[in-house]
């Protein structure tokens, strides 16, 4: 019996967040006293399979079906469910991305599987199974004990830092029972979003507001992001006033984040947006309005006109660099 993680992957490659999956999988492996198999369907190649590994898979179970490129919930979460039975697995684990949000709750119906969503810790085995999740926005947490044969586990991306452990994974293929009756929706085109950090897995966010007063005036966040490494986001506003793409919308209503730090210039702090923000662990707030409300959340905050502030900001981190 092993620990089944769900490794998802785009063009060919592993994604962060399912790294850390894998990685937290092994780890309640350690726990259960058994191994983690990762399972990447889709065309990746070997050498790319096998770093799986260094995070602490012992086995990788690959479905290189061409089919598989692109997701399609329902025929994974049934490729899923047969990996693990195949596998005798107990306990499956999700990154909770965009992919896992599609095909873990499928799998838990097909399974009648218990499950965690947006899970924030290990498993707790000393008097049942439980794991400890954010409930109402984050403001709380809830202690979920899952009693069913077979659990699943979501865990929300950037919350277990990754631990490179140089090992390597034995990779073994998959051919799942799948026909092409069960493709009964066809994905006909992919939009990737451009930039060079993807923001659900960024470690370093670099997010605007209406207080940067026009689309014109990005260029200023997009320099400081690009001198920090860093992906670009914004509130609500900025983005339903198409000054930027939707996409980077984070908060109750877009997405929810959790970088090693989150730069929010111009932005008041809405409890909404809040909400999408405020697991990441370094807070800092740039603001002219000394009672914006961001700065009570904030772990470092500045006073001061964006427009003076950002630029000035961007050079100490370019001359920091340099030396």
């Amino acid at each position: 019996m092993s620990i089944l993680i769900f490794a998802d992957q785009a063009q060919g490659k592993i994604k962060k967040a399912a790294l850390e999956a894998v990685q937290y999988g092994a780890k309640v492996a350690e726990q259960l006293g058994t191994t983690a198999t990762a399972l990447v369907l889709g065309p990746v190649e070997t050498a790319e399979l096998e770093t799986l590994g260094n995070y602490g898979a012992k086995k990788v179970l690959h479905a290189a079906d061409a089919r598989l490129h692109e997701v399609e919930s329902t025929v994974f979460a049934k490729i899923i469910a047969e990996a693990a039975g195949k596998e005798g697995s107990k306990v499956i684990i999700f990154p909770q991305n965009f992919d896992g949000k599609a095909i873990a709750p499928r799998v838990s119906a097909r399974l009648k599987a218990g499950l965690v969503s947006g899970a924030i810790s290990y498993p707790d085995t000393s008097n049942g199974f439980v794991v400890k999740k954010n409930v109402f926005s984050g403001k709380a947490f809830a202690n979920v004990n899952i009693t069913s044969e077979i659990k699943i586990i979501a865990i929300i991306p950037n919350t277990f830092a990754l631990s490179p452990s140089g090992g390597t994974a034995a990779v073994e293929a998959f051919s799942p029972a799948i026909s092409d009756a069960d493709f009964k929706v066809k994905v006909v085109r992919t939009e990737t979003v451009s930039g060079d950090v993807p923001l659900t897995e960024a470690e370093i966010i670099v997010s605007g507001g209406r207080g940067l007063k026009g689309p014109e005036n990005w260029g200023i966040l997009e320099d400081l992001a690009k001198a920090l490494g860093a992906a670009t986001a914004s509130s609500r506003p900025v983005a339903d006033a198409g000054w930027r793409p939707h996409h980077e919308h984070v908060g109750q209503t877009g997405l929810t984040v959790r970088p090693n730090l989150y730069i929010a210039i111009g932005i008041s702090g809405a409890i909404q947006h809040l909400a999408g923000v405020n697991g990441s662990k370094v807070i800092v707030v740039i603001n002219k309005d000394p009672e914006a409300p961001f700065f009570k959340a904030a772990d470092y905050g500045i006073v001061g006109d964006a427009f003076e502030v950002v630029p000035k900001l961007t050079e100490a981190v370019k001359k920091y660099k340099q030396q």
